[in-house]
């Protein structure tokens, strides 16, 4: 008969506890660990976008700009089936999965003109303010006759 252990799981998530506050939670519900954390600031001359991306490497981050969309999308496979010889998980919160967040930029916008850059965690993309064209509008006088 197996002794039940007292490091069991339910103890460790009352005893250990990771969480942070639940703000995030009730904003983003349970996804709020897969939300990608941004900030977006306005210069004179366009936006720059600070996207948080801790854990992943460069080549897991893409980013993608389609009918004035810019999309940013990462992912990360964390192996789920490693076993260790010296042990067994008792918990686990690392991410493994795809999360993407687009934003709109305007469709005179391509992709030259924004620049990224990925150092520490954090994706930095420079975004160029670019006025929309105007149709030039044809103003005729209505003559009477």
């Amino acid at each position: 008969m197996m002794m039940p252990s007292i490091f069991g799981e339910d103890l460790l998530n009352d005893w250990m506890d990771f969480s942070f506050p639940d703000i995030d939670k009730k904003l983003y519900g349970k996804r709020a660990n897969q939300i990608m954390k941004t900030d977006v600031k306005e210069t004179d001359k366009g936006y720059e976008v600070d996207i948080d991306l801790p854990g992943f490497k460069k080549e897991d981050v893409k980013a993608e700009l389609h009918d004035g969309y810019l999309t940013i999308s990462a992912a990360k496979n964390v192996n789920q089936d490693e076993k260790k010889e010296d042990g067994k998980y008792i918990r686990k919160e690392r991410f493994s999965g795809n999360m993407s967040r687009s934003f709109y930029v305007g469709e005179n916008i391509i992709q030259e003109d924004i620049h990224a850059k990925y150092e520490d965690g954090i994706l930095r993309l420079t975004v160029p303010k670019k006025e929309e064209k105007k149709v030039e509008q044809k103003n005729y006088i209505n003559i009477e006759g």
